[in-house]
């Protein structure tokens, strides 16, 4: 049976008509996606190659695309006598990178006890339980994570030997991780920062404890560089991001209560910016859009959840408390909440708490791991 998509057609149309300059990028695109689909727009590379407008024109979209940034980009509607300019695709807002996930939380290698390799995945939408997706290329434990819009990274680790593996898995698809590049110096127990463009492995044990900040790109597969340093060598901390800086909280020896930031704008050292509200290690990191959370801990086993602000250079306040107390965990960010997945107090754990970003609250157990482990490392997207 043929189905007549002429009120579709008329329905997209309407809609795209109805929009003004206030349109964000992201609604353009979804719009254009569904005239194309449905036969309502045509592609030129210049306004002036549209079609004389035309009664039998009226109606119809075209997207002028010069393929040169910032120059006479825009979508357009034939209204019979002309062709009027809806949107100017040079000036539309940009649809932004964002850290925090939209759909699964992800949990990588550890201890098993002894070294895995599992990637177990979780959804954000609803509380369950995760399901194991694939592997790490190699099994090791007190690794790190980063997450750009399209892959995982899993990095460093000891496997029993300290290593320089950068491991990359797709979130597209449930399937094991591909060796992708080295860090400049082999290393364990350090924290993972993500910007839009890069990702960052600071701190660390080589076994020596270590000060470095490592970069790697996502646009290709390559190694670290060494961009910087930490304002103190130390291990096993948490990793939080903003959209500009990276954050690298606490730490051993010591144990250290210092916050540090690092811009992501240009390679640079790590600045004090404030305290835990607690010095420890061993701590797992969230980041919302507006603050950095380190939940768990060591020594003594801490259940403490600290909140600190990106807008300002502040100390943390303790703002609620994990289901059980422990540490190593592996910290995940949604857009509206936080996760604490594994860890370890007097044994391996397996549960995965979450805590809201919206108010200062206790965590709640909203589901298992495949597989009880410690000093695994934390994606999303």
């Amino acid at each position: 049976m043929a189905i007549d998509t002429t009120n579709i057609q008329a329905a997209i149309t309407a809609k795209i008509a109805a929009e003004d300059s206030s349109v964000s990028a992201l609604d353009l695109l979804r719009y254009e996606t569904a005239a194309d689909r449905y036969g309502v727009a045509q592609y030129y590379t210049s306004a002036a190659a549209l079609p004389t407008a035309s009664s039998a024109l009226e109606g119809m979209i075209a997207l002028v695309m010069t393929n040169a940034a910032d120059s006479g980009n825009a979508l357009y509607l034939c209204t019979g006598t002309e062709w009027f300019e809806m949107q100017d695709l040079d000036s539309a807002a940009p649809v932004s990178y964002s850290f925090q996930g939209s759909n699964f939380g992800y949990t990588s290698a550890g201890a098993e006890p002894i070294v895995g390799t599992t990637i177990d995945k979780f959804s954000f939408s609803s509380d369950g339980n995760a399901s194991d997706v694939g592997d790490v290329t190699v099994a090791r434990a007190y690794v790190s994570g980063q997450s750009s819009s399209t892959n995982g990274y899993t990095s460093g680790g000891n496997a029993p030997t300290t290593n320089t593996i950068i491991d990359k898995f797709p979130f597209a698809t449930d399937t094991n991780a591909t060796d992708v590049g080295d860090l400049a110096v082999g290393r364990y127990s350090t924290t993972g920062q993500s910007s839009s463009t890069n990702g960052y492995i600071s701190g660390g044990g080589t076994p020596t404890v270590s000060n470095i900040i490592e970069k790697f790109p996502f646009a290709t597969d390559t190694n670290a560089t060494d961009v910087g340093d930490l304002t103190v060598a130390r291990r096993a901390p948490g990793g939080q991001n903003s959209t500009d800086d990276g954050y690298n909280s606490g730490g051993t020896p010591g144990p250290v209560n210092t916050i540090d930031k690092f811009p992501f704008a240009s390679d640079a050292n790590a600045t004090d910016v404030g305290d835990l509200t607690v010095a420890r290690y061993g701590i797992a990191g969230q980041s919302s859009t507006e603050n950095g959370y380190n939940s768990g801990g060591a020594p003594a086993d801490r259940d403490v959840i600290d909140k600190f602000p990106f807008a300002s250079d502040a100390n943390a306040t303790d703002v609620g408390n994990l289901t059980a107390a422990r540490n190593n965990s592996a910290g995940q960010s949604s857009t509206v909440s936080g996760y604490t997945s594994g860890g370890e107090a007097a044994g391996m754990r397996n549960e995965i708490d979450k805590f809201p970003f919206s108010s200062d609250a206790n965590a709640t157990d909203v589901g298992d791991l495949s597989v009880a482990r410690w000093v695994a490392a934390g994606q999303q997207n």
